[in-house]
């Protein structure tokens, strides 16, 4: 068993917002990864997909998320649960939104203009 203290969270911001994660392979030797987002208000993340299954729960503010070219809105409290290998793109609503996510390790993404090339996020890892 691991503790991870809140000093130990680690937080990684982007343009597009704040990820802090809670524990990971490399943060309490976890098998899966669990994060929080928030991220800004109208913000739109790359489109990319995970390897893996991923879990988000949206727990507050909402956003738009296009999935293998289709739209669903979501709200706090709705959870989508993200099959592996479909191209996802995340647009905030005007007050943006805060998510917890959640995947099985080791959590790798590609791009949709780079296939091949598989990444581990910091937040992630």
């Amino acid at each position: 068993m691991s503790i991870v203290e809140a000093a130990e969270t680690r937080t990684v911001t982007t343009p597009n917002g704040t990820m802090t994660t809670y524990a990971s392979p490399t943060l309490g030797g976890a098998s899966a990864s669990l994060w929080r987002v928030e991220m800004n208000p109208h913000a739109q993340g790359p489109d990319h997909a995970f390897v893996g299954e991923v879990l988000w729960t949206l727990t507050a503010g909402s956003a738009t998320l296009a999935l293998d070219g289709v739209t669903h809105e979501l709200a706090a409290g709705d959870t989508a649960v993200l099959p592996a290998d479909l191209l996802r793109t995340w647009t905030a609503g005007p007050d943006g939104f805060t998510a917890m996510v959640t995947t099985a390790s080791p959590g790798g993404v590609w791009r949709a203009d780079d296939r091949d090339t598989v990444e581990v996020p910091p937040w992630v890892s």
